[in-house]
This record gives C-alpha cells, sequence and structure tokens, in this order.
C-alpha cells in the first residue's frame, strides 16, 4: 500500500507557522478553509442529486409523467454522474484540485440556470421526458467534477490522525444539502414551480464556484505527491480499491431507495402528506450527518475502519428487512401505517452513515498520487446506483410491490457485508 504524502509529511496542520507553495503563503488553519469548500461544494450538489428526486410527487403531477417515466428521469440524473465521475479524477490527478473544482461548478450553476430558463412547465407549455430526462442527464455529467477533486483537496490538506475525521465532515454535506433539498424544493416546487427549484440550486453551485475561487489551492507538498504517484501503482490496478468501491456501490443501492422513492412510498401506499415526506427525508439526512461527523472521529480514534463498515452493512441489512417486515404487517393493519416514516427513517440513517470512513479507507489505499481517480471509481458505483434503482423500483412495484422493494435493499446491504471480512 502506497503511504499519502501531504503537507502533515512535511509539517503538521496544528502547528503555528504558515507555509508557502508557489508564492503563496497559508495560515496553519488554511486547511479548514478547504475543508469548508469541500463541504460547501457537495451540499450544493447534494441539493440538486438528493433534493430533486425529494419533489417526485410534484415533478410528476408537474410534468405529466408515471412512475416509469419519473424513474426514468431521475435515473438519468444518477448515470449522468456515474458517466462523468471517472474522467472528472483522472483530469483531477493532473490538472489538480482547484481547476476541475472551478470548471465543474461553474459549469453546473451555468446548466441549471438555463433548465430554470427553459426546462420547466408553464401554463402553456409542459417540456417532454426527453428533454426532462436529457437536461438531467447533462447536470449529472456536470456535478460528477465534485467528489474527487474536493476529497483530493481534503486528503492533501490533512494528515493521517485527521483525515477520517475531515472527510466524514465533507460527507455530512451530502445529507446536509440533500435534507436541505428535501426541506425546501418540494414546498418551493408546488408554490413556485420549478424555475424556482433550478434557480436555487445554480445559485448553490455559484456560490461555491467562488468560495473555490477564493480559498482552494493546491497545498504545499503537491510535489511530493507526484512523486508518489509516479511510484505506486495505479487505482484500476489494485484490486482492493476496486472491492472496496464496489462495496461502497452496493451499500448506495438501499440508500438510492430511500433518497429517491420514500416520498412516493410513503405518499403512496401510507397516505402522507408533504409534510411528513419531507420531514422522514430530512431526518435521515439530519441523522446521516450526525453519525457520519461521529463515525469518522471514532474510526480515526481507534483504527477500525473495516470493523465498522462491516456494522453498517449488517445493520442496514437488518433494517431494511424490518420496513419489508412492517410494510407486509401494515397491508393488513392500517394502524400500523403511522410506524413507517419512522422506521424509513431509521433504516435510511443505518445506511447513510458509513461514507466518510469508506472514502478514507479507500482513499488510503489508493495512495497520495491517485486518490482523486479512486474517489471518482467509488462515485461511478455509486451513481450507477442513482441510474438503476430509480429505474428498477417501478418494475419491483410491478412485479412484487412495496415489500419487494425493500426486500431487495436489504439483500443488497447483507451481500456488501462480506466484502469487508478481508482486512487491509
Amino acid at each position: 500500500m502506497s503511504a499519502i504524502v501531504t503537507r502533515n509529511d512535511c509539517q503538521s496542520p496544528a502547528s503555528g507557522s504558515a507555509t508557502a507553495s508557489a508564492g503563496r503563503t497559508f495560515g496553519p488553519n488554511h486547511r479548514w478553509k478547504v475543508l469548508g469548500i469541500g463541504v460547501a461544494a457537495n451540499a450544493g450538489f447534494s441539493a440538486t442529486f438528493s433534493g430533486v428526486p425529494a419533489t417526485a410527487v410534484v415533478m410528476r403531477q408537474g410534468y405529466h409523467l408515471g412512475n416509469a417515466e419519473l424513474g426514468l428521469a431521475l435515473g438519468l440524473l444518477g448515470l449522468g454522474v456515474a458517466l462523468s465521475e471517472l474522467p472528472w479524477g483522472v483530469l483531477t490527478d493532473r490538472w489538480g484540485d482547484r481547476r476541475v473544482l472551478l470548471t465543474g461548478l461553474g459549469a453546473t450553476a451555468a446548466w441549471l440556470f438555463i433548465m430554470a430558463m427553459l426546462v420547466v412547465p408553464t401554463k402553456t407549455a409542459v417540456p417532454g421526458i426527453t428533454l426532462l430526462s436529457a437536461s438531467l442527464l447533462v447536470a449529472g455529467l456536470l456535478g460528477g467534477s465534485v467528489n474527487g477533486s474536493s476529497g483530493r483537496a481534503i486528503m492533501g490538506w490533512f494528515g493521517e490522525g485527521e483525515r477520517g475525521f475531515a472527510m466524514s465532515i465533507r460527507q455530512t454535506a451530502v445529507p446536509l444539502g440533500g435534507g436541505l433539498g428535501a426541506m425546501v424544493l418540494p414546498s418551493l416546487a408546488l408554490g413556485f414551480g420549478f424555475v424556482a427549484v433550478f434557480g436555487l440550486l445554480a445559485a448553490l453551485s455559484a456560490l461555491s464556484a467562488f468560495f473555490a475561487w477564493r480559498w482552494l489551492h493546491e497545498p504545499p507538498t503537491r510535489d511530493d505527491i507526484r512523486a508518489a504517484a509516479a511510484s505506486g501503482p495505479g487505482p484500476l490496478r489494485n484490486i482492493e480499491v476496486w472491492r472496496i468501491s464496489t462495496a461502497i456501490g452496493l451499500l448506495c443501492f438501499p440508500q438510492v431507495a430511500v433518497l429517491t422513492f420514500a416520498s412516493v412510498f410513503l405518499h403512496d401506499f401510507a397516505g402522507m402528506g408533504t409534510w411528513v415526506t419531507s420531514a422522514s427525508l430530512a431526518a435521515v439526512q439530519t441523522g446521516a450527518m450526525a453519525m457520519r461527523v461521529w463515525s469518522g472521529r471514532f474510526t480515526d480514534r481507534n483504527g477500525n475502519r473495516r470493523a465498522f463498515l462491516r456494522l453498517c452493512s449488517a445493520l442496514s441489512a437488518l433494517a431494511f428487512l424490518m420496513l419489508w417486515l412492517l410494510v407486509i404487517a401494515a397491508a393488513a393493519q392500517p394502524a400500523l401505517m403511522m410506524l413507517l416514516p419512522v422506521m424509513v427513517v431509521v433504516a435510511g440513517i443505518c445506511v447513510s452513515a458509513w461514507h466518510g470512513v469508506a472514502y478514507t479507507e479507500l482513499a488510503t489505499l489508493a495512495g497520495a498520487g491517485h486518490v482523486g481517480t479512486a474517489l471518482s471509481l467509488a462515485n461511478t458505483l455509486v451513481f450507477v446506483g442513482f441510474c438503476l434503482v430509480p429505474i428498477a423500483i417501478p418494475w419491483l412495484l410491478l412485479l412484487f410491490a412495496w415489500p419487494g422493494v425493500w426486500l431487495a435493499a436489504a439483500i443488497c446491504a447483507a451481500i456488501a457485508w462480506p466484502i469487508f471480512l478481508r482486512t487491509a
């Protein structure tokens, strides 16, 4: 396993003196600004890929879609990220964090603004499924720039004893943005239409781009990182990188099921209104944020990342099995319907608590010069889930109804568990 060489190898981030790189001088706490940029960038795009699915009920009505068409449109948003993640990651390792993040965030903001102007239902016209799906696909292609570039920046600025914590904080941006999107976007869509939804998302990406332009720079030891990259094997030839990436992708399948169709499940099956569905998804994201921060600090102190990942896999499988059983029971006893939002929240938190730990483990395995590529490989598999799951769920509903959806989610989590059994 190649070691990650960072600014911490030359100087502790907590030291009191400033450091210089490429003619620039940075204070000892500059790494926290870099972390803040990573949080802002990921939160902004998470509000798009998690917040837009939260508007599923309103989107289905406003764009005149069936469940299959809705699943296709939401799935292509994930497909766009899946197709672009790895190219963006490779480009990050060659170009650097700053160039890629500025390019991706700026282009995403511009595209979402175009969607706000041209791809929204009006009183006189409703965009077709082809235009909507293609537009969401492009949004995903551009937004795929965020993960690898921000993760590489954070791994470069933080030392080994802080990386799990820092990456977990960055990963809280995903439920943070998704939770805010779940709370705000459905009501915004109902009250002001999708022009306000896409306009707000464009503004968030533009604001993140400004922060990146202002504070994101290469860490002082980037030359050492390039030397490490030249001597180490590439992540695409590292079997352990592929194993962890595959497990990450599998664990995201049930998570995507919650993010994309939990609102439809609670509305159609449990008869819940917009407030309950939005609050449930927001609770999932809030709980996931808290668990990610705690898990990062916990595993940094105890050095038990693999054990924690195995535990999350097992608990996720158990939670979705319980949800499966509760759905079956609620069909016979309608009084149990009130428990369904609670069980969705529990299952959603269990399957969303591990991201920062897993990405830190993956980046450590890949080595310093390959962080962007490795993280993007994992996120490619993650967003394969964001593409396939929304497309598959309507067919599972047709064949097996809602119990089949949640049983399939439990099976995916269970399959991920043995992959983490092998120790690094």
